[in-house]
């Protein structure tokens, strides 16, 4: 008998480590974060302004993070467009403080963060009421801010209560708040706190009335003070004002009233001078978030989303969804059909015929996968379901991640498997260059890297070089295949774009949202019809170039067309809005806004990028043809040590020049004015570097060229599962651990991704056959499904 090796367990855990058991890992994440968030919402409610009153902490920054939600820097033009939209509305924006001297401090610093000018107009006053009462009001703004000196729980704050509490229009905002006054004058006691407390409860009857009129009514915890610094004369301790605050917690927290505690740790993070006074960071902090209390619901900025409602499902979400579920209800039932078969037949002592044969994948699984990943997104960027924070950006949360993906990169570095790895930019080294560029991009989003101008200059290159990489790919297709095919255009295209347009629907974002798709869609489609027109360049002509030499003048004049759309185009930016801001295409470039502004930057500052890519190859292929410096470095130079030298410096030259021009440049515009121009420096540069030997050709990063398999996947779906709120800020599954937040979100992300690739693969064949005919009856029945949602969404 044989003897067979039985595998050991260290062998068998190897093989379990692939990438199906990956994915069915991040999927078990996620409902574990789903059910661990469901708790935390049943626990302690879903209304993100409890999280913003009660806890955060300081970033690396200096900026305070919210618990849980983002945080609107409002600017002092923000604050009054906000105030002046409600008073538009007919809202009175009334606030009043109440307390002692610290909270004296917060009502200075918050009227200073809303005044534009001396009170010289009519409109801005400052009355003074008994000293040292104030009010501020601004007629304009329909705005009141009062402050009311109360340095303890005494018959002038509960008398003020009622005052409002039967006043015809109340404050909108009340922020109380006493202790440290109350601490100096009398010592901390049972006896006193019992007192504190019982006049506390007089406040609570007030408060709920209040509250039931829509009066947000604050009670502003005490502050510690830095003991450190206060003067020996002055008996005031960390214990005594804790003892107040929880005593104040005691009484309160069965009431109306709103407990506002994040001031309380940004002060003890950001001390004053003298120990007992607030410090200017914390007052900023605080007067910050009551203005995205106040204001956020209103104003829907992107990067703040503490106490905003999520925006509301609309019709087609719901119509995509419930396809999306008839899918999977359809799917379901097959699955159990054909398990009820197969088990009926292994009763009745039947053997299924072919049972081990792989099944052809089927397009409504997919289908419903695709949904159930969806609903994902769905939950984790247009809810609240999940938390979010704001991005933070330092020179080590930029450059240290970068340097690691690096060290990774090269640790996995192995032979080239390609059967052409010895040609320039063979596939090996085009995925491996997608790859670390798009991991570079998500280390750019996910830091907020882009208001360092150097750093966006970079990405700028990147984005160039993809561009690059799409003219130089297609171009050569084209070259060896002479394929300009609808069929071939098509699969292109909706490999491109498939995801795209399903986040379009499910995600309520228009096209230009995911703007680097429609960039290369656009170039790719442009590019498709100038070679697509005769004379066409065949298989058999390229490969005849010495008897045809005709052949090269067709790719003159399909550059020299291409060239002359792209610089009529970019001549008069009137003409460029003309031609794309008719209808119906308008949809596919103007934004949420319907501005197409953004659309033209984009379009200008790579004008060039897939034209550098088609010559290059242009270039490289008819040198490579002649055969004049070998087939690898042909378009390259000279062969040899000396020439992989003298690549090698050509290139650090180029590079370095596109870097000095980056530095050298005032600000982003600028930058963009000549990077269209200078872009070929660092991409050729790069080509160059990289294969600069034929050792250096024949290596690439395995792991770099897998994620260069999903770029277009991770592109478009970091949006809504890796970053949020519109990319302004990041998702957050484990709140409290930013760095193993990131690590797990990014592992289901990467995952995510490459699942939505395997399921395009399923469903391209179904939606583009072979067939040019039934490819034009699909793409019928496609733009049968978009008009009436144009018509909905006035494309028409």
């Amino acid at each position: 008998m044989g003897s067979y090796s039985k595998k050991s367990s260290a062998e068998w855990f190897i093989d379990q480590i692939n990438v199906e058991n990956a994915k069915l890992l991040a999927f078990v994440l996620v409902l574990g974060f789903i059910g661990y968030h469901g708790i935390l919402h049943l626990r302690y409610g879903p209304d993100s302004c409890n999280w913003l009153l009660s806890s955060g902490r300081y970033k690396g920054d200096h900026e305070w993070q919210p618990y849980g939600c983002m945080l609107h820097k409002y600017s002092k033009t923000d604050a009054r467009r906000c105030l002046r939209y409600l008073a538009f509305w007919g809202k009175y924006n009334s606030f009043a403080f109440i307390g002692d001297s610290r909270l004296e401090q917060l009502y200075e610093y918050f009227i200073g963060v809303l005044k534009t000018r001396v009170d010289i107009d009519s409109s801005y006053s400052t009355k003074d009421h008994h000293m040292p009462n104030y009010t501020y009001v601004d007629n304009k703004l329909r705005l009141s801010v009062t402050f009311i000196w109360s340095d303890d729980v005494s018959r002038t704050m509960v008398e003020q209560f009622r005052t409002w509490q039967y006043s015809d229009s109340p404050p909108s905002v009340i922020v109380a708040s006493t202790g440290l006054q109350l601490i100096k004058n009398r010592n901390t006691t049972e006896q006193a706190l019992e007192e504190y407390k019982r006049n506390l409860t007089q406040l609570v009857q007030p408060i709920d009335a209040l509250a039931a009129r829509k009066t947000q009514v604050l009670w502003k915890l005490s502050e510690s003070v830095d003991t450190t610094k206060i003067k020996n004369d002055v008996k005031i301790t960390n214990s005594d004002i804790d003892a107040y605050n929880r005593a104040a917690v005691e009484i309160l927290q069965h009431s109306a009233t709103k407990l506002w505690n994040s001031p309380r740790l940004a002060a003890a993070a950001a001390s004053s001078s003298d120990g007992l006074s607030i410090s200017p960071t914390a007052l900023r902090h605080s007067a910050q978030i009551l203005l995205n209390m106040f204001c956020n619901d209103h104003m829907n900025f992107n990067d703040g989303t503490c106490c905003a409602q999520p925006e509301p499902c609309t019709q087609l979400q719901l119509l995509t969804f419930a396809l999306f579920l008839l899918c999977a209800v359809l799917t379901s039932i097959q699955y159990i059909w054909r398990w009820s078969q197969n088990i009926k037949q292994r009763i009745e002592g039947y053997s299924l015929v072919n049972q081990n044969a792989v099944e052809t994948p089927s397009a409504m699984a997919a289908l419903a996968k695709l949904g159930m990943i969806m609903a994902y997104f769905y939950l984790c960027d247009r809810t609240n379901f999940f938390m979010k924070e704001n991005k933070y950006y330092s020179e080590w949360s930029f450059w240290l991640p970068v340097g690691y993906v690096f060290a990774l990169g090269l640790f996995f570095t192995d032979e080239s498997r390609s059967s052409s790895h010895s040609r320039v930019l063979n596939r090996d080294q085009t995925n491996e260059w997608k790859g670390w560029m798009q991991l570079v991009i998500l280390v750019y989003q996910v830091t907020g890297a882009s208001k360092v101008l150097p750093i966006y200059m970079l990405v700028r290159a990147l984005v160039s070089s993809y561009l690059f990489l799409t003219g130089y790919g297609h171009f050569y297709y084209t070259w060896k295949t002479g394929d300009t095919g609808l069929v071939r255009y098509f699969r292109v295209i909706f490999r491109l774009n498939f995801l795209t347009v399903v986040l379009c629907l499910t995600m309520n974002r228009p096209y230009q949202f995911y703007s680097f798709i429609p960039l290369v869609s656009f170039w790719y489609t442009l590019m498709f019809v100038i070679f697509a027109l005769p004379p066409h360049i065949t298989p058999s002509s390229s490969h005849t170039m010495e008897t045809k030499p005709y052949q090269y003048l067709y790719i003159a004049i399909k550059v020299i067309g291409l060239l002359t759309i792209v610089t009529v185009l970019y001549m008069s930016e009137v003409f460029f809005q003309k031609i794309f801001v008719t209808r119906p295409w308008k949809a596919l470039f103007v934004n949420a806004d319907d501005d197409i502004h953004q659309w033209w930057l984009d379009w200008k500052q790579d004008r060039y990028s897939m034209t550098y890519g088609i010559m290059f190859a242009a270039a490289y292929l008819a040198a490579q043809r002649h055969g004049t410096a070998g087939a690898a470095g042909a378009a390259l130079g000279v062969a040899g040590a000396a020439g992989a030298a003298l690549r090698a410096a050509g290139a650090a030259v180029a590079l370095a020049a596109y870097a000095a021009l980056t530095l050298l440049c005032a600000d982003s515009s600028a930058c963009d004015e000549i990077h269209s121009y200078v872009s070929f420096l660092p991409v050729v540069g790069y080509v160059a570097l990289r294969n600069a030997s034929a050792g250096l050709r024949a290596r690439s990063s395995g792991l770099f060229r897998w994620f260069g398999s999903v770029t277009l996947e991770l592109f478009a779906s970091q949006s809504h599962i890796w970053l949020a709120a519109d990319t302004h800020g990041v998702l957050v599954l484990v709140p409290g651990a930013p760095v193993l937040n990131l690590m797990l979100t990014s592992y289901v992300f990467v995952f995510a991704a490459h699942e939505i690739r395997k399921l395009t693969g399923v469903i391209l064949p179904y939606a583009v056959p072979d067939d040019w005919r039934l490819v034009l009856r699909n793409f019928a029945i496609f733009l049968a499904i978009l008009v009436p949602i144009g018509i909905h969404d006035g494309m028409f």
